[in-house]
């Protein structure tokens, strides 16, 4: 006969701690962290939920709700990580935006010492230390690895069959740590398709084409989102050193593309506001004095975003993106090192006393 006894209490079952163990303080700070993470170019939000070791409540939950198991606990842990990222998003995509523009290094330090401060309690949790661990571990730094050195060297037809598993996969970033889901679309080569698709402008012109490519993005994530999580919270309670091992790789690998020692290859794309006051010129046909006056970017008046509209006349709005997220390396002075290490001990130690379990 079926074991009808509580489910949160049956040790067989592998299952994380019930998700009412954490403190509604602490799921918003999650949902705080992962809208920051997302706000940062290569940070998704899964890996700061996974590095203050709230990853497994997370998963379950998601899994449950997606599969109509509706629990209370759940949906105060979800409510709560939610509010905390819709927050995030709303008051502080200005600021998080401008600091990475304009103090990269800064910003990576910090999250590089961020992210990291979640390896240790996922290396415990990938014990006993053995070959298949270290081969999921492999598998998922690899994973990292290949997603840092590739973007914009494919092209997809934009089908519907096409447009669903793209939005499957742009949902990985919701659910995978370290996996960026605009990146995604850049690797893919569907990131002028499917953003352009979200304007408001393309929306007016032309509604139907747009929810073309909406709909089915949308139909794709959500079973991106159901199917996923559900597969992972199988994985972490039938291999649960193994895939908190591959988890770790996950970890580790998505500080890659976070060297804190670069700077903007194009810095008046990397600020957003100009950026997109160089598309409304270039790609909406508006005048530059019309748009710097309505814009407000200081030290940028109507010569100066001519002569930017001109530069960048002949590039659509995924080339505009892809150009504002270019980087290249300089080489620090010792003052400059030892502020990066500084700021990574901060984001270091901060993950790791957000992250200490508290009553189990």
């Amino acid at each position: 006969m079926q074991n009808t006894g509580p489910e949160p209490s049956d040790p067989p079952t592998g299952e994380p701690a019930p998700a009412a163990a954490v403190p509604t303080s602490r799921a918003v700070l999650g949902g705080v962290l992962m809208g920051l993470a997302n706000l940062v170019p290569g940070i998704s939000g899964g890996t700061m939920i996974l590095a203050l070791g709230l990853y497994d409540r997370f998963i379950g939950a998601v899994a449950d709700v997606t599969r109509l198991r509706i629990r209370r606990e759940h949906v105060l842990f979800l409510g709560a990580v939610a509010m905390g990222l819709v927050l995030a998003i709303l008051l502080a995509s200005g600021l998080a935006v401008r600091l990475v523009a304009e103090h990269r290094w800064a910003m990576y330090a910090l999250f590089i010492g961020m992210t990291l401060g979640g390896a240790p309690e996922l290396l415990r949790e990938s014990r006993p230390a053995r070959a298949s661990v270290a081969i999921a571990f492999a598998c998922g730094l690899g994973l990292m690895a290949w997603f840092a050195l590739r973007s914009g060297e494919t092209r997809l037809e934009p089908t519907t069959l096409t447009l669903l598993a793209v939005g499957a996969l742009a949902a990985a970033s919701m659910i995978l740590p370290g996996v960026s889901g605009s990146y995604i679309l850049l690797i893919l080569g569907m990131y002028d398709v499917v953003v352009g698709s979200l304007s408001l402008s393309e929306v007016r012109a032309a509604p139907m084409d747009s929810l073309r490519i909406v709909g089915p993005v949308v139909v794709g994530a959500a079973a991106g989102i159901a199917l996923l999580s559900n597969l992972l919270k199988g994985l972490l309670r039938r291999f649960g050193p193994e895939s908190h091992g591959a988890l770790l790789g996950l970890l580790v690998g998505s500080v890659i593309g976070l060297y804190p020692f670069q700077e903007s290859v194009h810095p008046e794309l990397a600020h957003r506001p100009t950026r997109k006051a160089i598309e409304a010129v270039v790609l909406d046909g508006e005048a530059a004095a019309d748009v710097a006056g309505d814009a407000g970017i200081e030290r940028l008046d109507a010569a100066a975003l001519e002569s930017l509209a001109a530069t960048w006349a002949e590039a659509d709005k995924a080339t505009l993106k892809r150009a504002s997220l270019e980087t290249r390396r300089f080489a620090p002075d010792g003052w400059l090192i030892g502020r990066a290490i500084a700021l990574f001990a901060v984001g270091f130690a901060l993950t790791r006393a957000l992250g200490r379990r508290s009553g189990g």
